[in-house]
This record gives structure tokens, sequence and C-alpha cells, in this order.
């Protein structure tokens, strides 16, 4: 399975942006670039063998530069919304940029990890990607980072994270890709059926922050533990849909242990095309597209509310300022690592 690569355009300050392409024997293609880390096709088959590209994005490299809907990628050093923009770690508190209300949200939209040209290291069926932050967008520690996206036989897309600090810091990376799987131009995400293997959920404010308190699903909206349309409630009446305009909430997986499993699934009637999610993190936030704003995408595909699903793997959101969630604080005896694999079949 060799790896192939091209020329993508120039990164703002002029260096050559490439985007490589992996490819296993049944035709399964995943695309990414060394712009931002970020996963710009995905080709799956369907259940007639028929390839279609199911991830939202752009055709070239300028379309990534503002990309306010942060289509796919990869999102660090901080993921998800941090209360108030602030943190404390060893004593010491630390201000992030205020981009969201009053919150940090996805670490920095010019300086986070999404917008950096990494140094990029094609494979056998996979690239690596590395680069190197030295303590910026207010987040402490001088951190070696490095995502690899692998392509297998079995048409799956692994995602792996790893970092290094010399400072405790905040670390919980995710990966921001919206899925369509009846093809990123084909509308509306309502119609797919949902499967989320997570009793509760962190509800949040009105400014999208966790409230700190783990709630069962059972008898709300929430409940995807049986498949279930994605459009058959997420207008329901409920404060919590209000909020997030549909679907935009953590779930915390059951029987977390910090293994790989399977978290959740996706299917789509229309074309039998199935994704599952496993991954070794004890959330996984659900977000529906509900604020993808009208642009033009690949092929002059029209983006718009609800075109693109994401299932982002994470720790839970805000949980460097909640003791009683997940320790997100690493550093040099405590290296970040993490796993996600996007399995397809029909």
């Amino acid at each position: 399975m060799a790896v192939t690569s091209k020329t993508f355009g120039n990164a703002p300050d002029g260096t050559e942006v490439t985007l490589y392409t992996i490819k296993n024997s049944n035709g399964f293609t995943a695309e990414v670039t060394n712009f931002g880390a970020i996963l710009v096709n995905l080709l799956v088959p369907d259940k007639n063998g028929a390839m279609a590209d199911v991830v939202l994005g752009f055709d070239k490299v300028d379309g990534y530069f503002a990309n306010g809907s942060f289509f796919g990628s990869t999102i660090g050093p901080s993921a998800n919304r941090i209360d108030n923009a602030s943190m404390e770690i060893g004593g010491v508190k630390y201000q992030l940029k205020v981009n969201d209300g009053t919150n940090n949200l996805h670490s920095d939209e010019a300086l986070g990890y999404h917008k950096r040209v990494w140094n990029a290291g094609p494979k056998d069926n996979c690239v690596v990607f590395t680069l190197e932050d030295n303590a910026t967008m207010g987040f402490p520690g001088n951190k070696k980072v490095q995502v690899t996206y692998t392509v297998t036989e079995e048409n799956e897309l692994k995602i792996e994270y790893h970092v290094t600090s010399d400072k405790p810091t905040l670390i919980n990376m995710t990966n921001h890709t919206y899925f369509n799987l009846s093809g990123h131009d084909a509308g509306s995400i309502e119609n797919h059926k949902l499967f989320i293997d997570a009793f509760h959920y962190t509800p949040v404010y009105e400014r999208l922050i966790p409230t700190g308190d783990l709630v069962p699903v059972e008898g709300t909206p929430f409940d995807f533990r049986t498949m279930k349309t994605i459009g058959d409630d997420i207008d329901a009446d409920d404060t919590q849909l209000k909020y997030g305009q549909g679907f935009d909430h953590n779930y915390a997986i059951d029987n977390w242990d910090g293994s790989i499993k399977k978290a959740a699934e996706v299917q789509d009637p229309a074309t039998g095309r199935k994704m599952a999610v496993y991954t070794d993190q004890p959330g996984v936030q659900f977000y529906a597209g509900n604020c993808i704003q009208p642009e033009t995408g690949k092929g002059g595909a029209s983006y718009k509310k609800r075109s693109g699903l994401c299932l982002e793997t994470q720790t839970f959101p805000d949980a460097v300022n909640q003791p009683q969630f997940q320790d997100v604080v690493y550093g040099p005896e405590r290296p970040y690592n993490t796993t996600t694999i996007y399995k397809f079949y029909n």
C-alpha cells in the first residue's frame, strides 16, 4: 500500500503544502494534508461498491485558511470549550484566548494546530505528521506533537496522537471531521441513524460549558443506546437542545477503562454505508453540524446547517476546571497517547 503525494497549494506564508493519498486494495482512500494535519477526502464504497467522498472540506488549501467550521481539522492542544477561557495548573493561572462568548473553543482559531504547517513522513500505509509547539496560545510547556493517519485493509482510518511536554499542561486533542455517509455533497444528515454506547451525557449551561453532572440519557432525546434516526428528536422541545441548536453534547462512554472499544456507530439507510467509531477516550462529542454557515465546498457543493456530523473522541469538555472529570494535565512524567479508529463497512 503505497502513499502518493501532490502539491496542494501554498500556506499563507508561502510554504508549499502537500496532499498525501493513502489507498488500500479495496479502493478505500484517505487524503490528508500537512496544513493542519487535516483530513481532506475519504472515499468509501456503498452497498453496491460505488465510491463517494464522505467528509466535508475544500478542493484547495486556501479553503482551510478560514475554515470557521473546522472541517477535517486536527484540534489541539485543547478541543472543545474551556470555561472563562482560563485554567489553573500547578497553582498557576493561565489565560487563553476568549473566542466563544466567554469561553475558549478549540484552543485558537488562528494559531491552533489546524492552522500550522506540519512536518510529514509518509510510510507504507500511513502519514506521520509532527510539529513543535513552544508554549503558544497561553498553554504552558514546550510540546512535541505527533499525529498519524493510517489506512488498513479492513477499511479503517486510524488516527493516533502522541504528545510530550516539558511542563505540566492541558492536552485534549480530537479530530473535527464532518461525515455524511451519503456523500459530502448529499445534504442533510438528519436521515442517518446513530448509536452511542453511553447511558450518561454531560448537560451544559447556556454557554455550552458542562454543569459537571452526569445525567442519564434514558427518557430524553439524548438516548442513542438503540440505533435511532438523528432527525427524530433533533428539534424536540428540550432546553439542552435549544442551547446547542440541536445535538452538540458530550457523551460518557459506558464502562470506560482506557482500552480501545466501540463508542458509536452511524448508518446511512440510503447507501448502506456504516461507520463504527472506536476509541480509548472516555467521551465523544456528538455535533450534528447545527451551526455550519452556508458556503461552497468541494466540487462546488453547497454546505449548510446539518450537512455533516462530527463524533469527536475526547476527554470531557472543561475537564481542566472540573476535578470530578478525568485528568487532562500531561507533562514530563505523563505523555499523552490516544487512538481513534473510524471503521467503514456496508
